[in-house]
């Protein structure tokens, strides 16, 4: 598979997940337990397929191969990294939400 194929999926991968986990916040903020619930696996399975493609990359390179940087692929690696940080800050927003309701 071609270098730029993959860095535009781990960028279209990352942004549908972070986009899920934002919209799990809105979701908790409304007390809208299933669609919260939907929203968080929207978003973990975009964000497993992202790092699907990026493990491409590293296994690539791990076995010899040359893995040209770039700045669309720092790019990528940005979207997914933020991603991971939105996911991790949504979860416990998510986990606050729960509490002020109970």
């Amino acid at each position: 598979m071609e270098l730029e194929q993959i860095i535009f999926k781990i960028i279209t991968y990352s942004g549908n997940a972070k986009s899920s986990f934002m919209e799990a916040i809105q979701h908790a903020k409304k007390g809208e337990i299933d669609k919260l619930k939907n929203s968080i696996e929207s978003g973990e399975e975009d964000l497993k397929l992202a790092h699907k493609e990026q493990t491409k990359l590293i296994q690539n390179e791990a076995d010899g191969g040359k893995v040209e940087t770039s700045l669309l692929l720092i790019h990528a690696q940005d979207h997914l990294m933020n991603a991971i940080t939105i996911k991790d800050l949504a979860m416990e927003i998510v986990e606050l939400y729960k509490k002020i309701t109970e």
